[in-house]
């Protein structure tokens, strides 16, 4: 679960709703200046399902005591054996319908305890290091998987991490617009962002202009403006008693569908 403060409540927008606005970028991505992925239905897969194990976890969210304040848990304070365990089990159930899917799926997995390969460095879970030698075997893990298939399929380097790269920009074009205040004007630069599988990388830039709606620059969708739907939820703040308390009022509050707007800059 992604959580926000907005002042008076937690913008919470489950995991499995932002991979779907993520999958929602994918089918979108393509124009005279950016390749549309290829293969665009093993990505677009990839990356609407890659966050499918968190279905386990959010059928009773929970809350975390942390500064003083109980709150909400947040993704990056969820429990790591529990987060291995739903991921192990969405990489196996995404690989039995497609290796390739699965194998991407994997990789993202195993990003998400190095920094995304690298092109993220500031991306960490709280608890990761308490747990050191579990995320090492999982990492382990998911690095011999990746070599597997990408031996059996033929995929090259270039078009393993053209492919790879492309699902992070969509999961974190997502979570930008549930992590930052976009009605406020908080914009973002992403990078590295593939143009192509032979193209070079470039930064997209993100100004707000207006409530849920932004100006991209360089623009990477066919249709502009690009127009897409996120589901979130507004949980006003009260001091909650248990999970339990909290899980009532978090499911008595339905999501709420929020039209998304992106124009060239």
């Amino acid at each position: 679960m992604i959580v926000r403060d907005t002042g008076d409540a937690w913008q919470c927008v489950l995991q499995t709703d932002h991979a779907v606005l993520a999958g929602d970028f994918a089918q979108a991505w393509g124009n005279e200046r950016f390749e549309a992925p290829e293969p665009r239905r093993v990505v677009v897969s990839a990356t609407a399902r890659h966050d499918d194990g968190w279905a386990i976890w959010e059928r009773a969210p929970s809350l975390l005591a942390q500064n003083g304040q109980v709150k909400p848990r947040n993704f990056l304070d969820v429990q790591i054996i529990s987060h291995l365990a739903f991921y192990r089990a969405q990489i196996a159930a995404v690989s039995d319908e497609d290796d390739y899917a699965g194998m991407l799926v994997a990789m993202h997995g195993r990003g998400i305890y190095n920094g995304r390969h690298g092109t993220d460095p500031g991306l960490k879970l709280t608890f990761a290091p308490l747990v050191q030698e579990a995320v090492d075997a999982f990492i382990d893990e998911q690095e011999a998987r990746i070599k597997q298939v990408c031996e059996a399929r033929g995929i090259s380097e270039q078009e393993l991490w053209t492919n790879y790269k492309l699902l992070q920009i969509y999961d974190r074009l997502s979570l930008y617009f549930q992590m930052k205040d976009v009605v406020a004007g908080e914009r973002a630069v992403l990078r590295p962002v593939p143009t192509g599988r032979d193209g070079e990388d470039v930064e997209l830039t993100i100004e707000p202009d207006g409530p849920w709606r932004v100006r991209m620059d360089p623009f990477p969708f066919a249709e502009a403006p690009a127009t897409f739907t996120m589901l979130r939820r507004e949980i006003p703040k009260r001091d909650w008693t248990d999970n339990d308390d909290f899980r009532r009022d978090f499911f008595a509050n339905p999501p709420e569908p929020t039209p998304i707007v992106i124009s060239p800059a």
